[in-house]
């Protein structure tokens, strides 16, 4: 009796064996974020956004068979190189099979390398830096760029504040910063026909506290209009400090000001405070942009941020790549990525250019009664 069940042991490995390794029965998405560090508000405003798709979109059907979308959530802490062993973990360790990220434009450039080089397809949500996607077949992008966004406040204060003369404060640490201040800086003085009209740029770096010096050079120039991209809490320090200071000069920022914490900090001294943003929940777009607010709303009982939008569309258009390719090969993803047309997501239709970049409508939003405000809509 002993040697027959020995036996009837023996057959059931062999069994098992002849079926070989089980397959797969789940889809990896990446989540690269910061998840601590200086940019961690943002991060969790994306993730939002990522996890609401996963909750109404939690299976994707490849070759007749459904597959459970795992997300995989990989902290970038805010800096360059943790960000590079981030993408890097996700590549080698967790195997997936699209990353999704990252808030801060340094961060996705910092994964860029990894990604391309792993064949692995990208799509960032709120990183708007042009150089994120350029050159790189593996990165794509749902939200428009910094061309495009500093043309818009440049035309802002020339059109509607009737600026002439600009002072830059930008955080010179901060790729997304330098680079929206370059655009803006040079798209204003286009629009002045005046070289000079940018009368000085000044720089800090990330987590910089104290900014009387920058400031004091601001009272002696007397500008129009002060244009600070940066990270909100810094950002949100220079115009606290510069009301203290009796600056009244109006301030503009970037889509970055978008966060909880930008009015926490700057409380009603940020009160006038002007930026463009993706997304206005005043203006739903699509009947994805309604599902989208319906569930925020319902789930989190607030009003969602313009890149929380954007983190649900990232995940809506790897998605959707999938099933176009049937395919769970990630060049195949990646071609499908690439061929995204007319795509309607919640922040508005997605198109991808040859470039990997979204053509999109930029919002502009300002702060009144301690909240983010609807002002207008501006069409590329």
């Amino acid at each position: 009796m002993k040697k027959f069940g020995i036996v009837l042991m023996a057959l059931a490995v062999l069994a098992m064996s002849a079926c070989g390794p089980k397959a797969p029965t789940t889809v990896k998405f990446g989540v690269f974020e910061p998840m601590t560090g200086a940019n961690a508000g943002g991060g969790a405003l994306e993730v939002e956004g990522i996890k609401l798709a996963n909750e109404l979109y939690p299976t994707v059907t490849v070759g007749g068979k459904e597959y459970k979308i795992e997300l995989v959530i990989a902290d970038n802490k805010s800096d360059k190189v943790e960000a590079a062993n981030a993408a890097q973990r996700l590549v080698d360790k967790d195997k997936v099979q699209v990353v999704l990220g990252s808030w801060g434009s340094s961060l996705s450039m910092a994964a860029g390398p990894i990604v391309e080089k792993a064949k692995i397809p990208a799509v960032g949500l709120s990183c708007t830096n042009p150089l994120v996607t350029k050159g790189n077949p593996y990165y794509f992008r749902v939200c428009f760029i910094d061309p495009f966004q500093g043309t818009v406040m440049a035309n802002y204060a020339f059109k509607e504040l009737k600026a002439k003369k600009a002072v830059i404060i930008r955080e010179v640490s901060n790729d997304y910063s330098v680079g929206l201040a370059k655009f803006f800086a040079d798209s204003f003085k286009q629009l002045t026909g005046d070289p000079n009209a940018i009368l000085a740029e000044l720089n800090y770096n990330t987590g910089d506290q104290d900014f009387s010096a920058q400031l004091t050079e601001v009272k002696k120039y007397k500008p129009d209009v002060i244009f600070a991209p940066g990270n909100f809490t810094e950002s949100a320090l220079v115009i606290k400090q510069a009301k203290e200071l009796g600056i009244q000069t109006p301030f503009l920022g970037g889509d970055t000001w978008e966060t909880p914490e930008f009015i926490d900090v700057g409380k009603k001294s940020v009160e006038g405070a002007v930026f463009s943003t993706f997304f206005a929940t005043e203006v739903p777009i699509t009947e994805t942009s309604k599902v989208f607010l319906d569930a925020y709303r319902k789930k989190y009982n607030k009003e969602p941020a313009a890149v929380t939008a954007l983190g649900f569309d990232g995940y809506l258009v790897a998605r959707e790549a999938i099933i176009k390719a049937n395919s769970l090969d990630t060049v195949k993803i990646r071609d499908a990525i690439a061929a995204t047309k007319d795509y309607p997501g919640a922040a508005g239709m997605i198109t991808l250019d040859a470039e990997g970049d979204a053509t999109k409508s930029a919002v502009i939003k300002v702060v009144q009664d301690g909240k983010f405000a609807y002002k207008a809509t501006v069409q590329p």
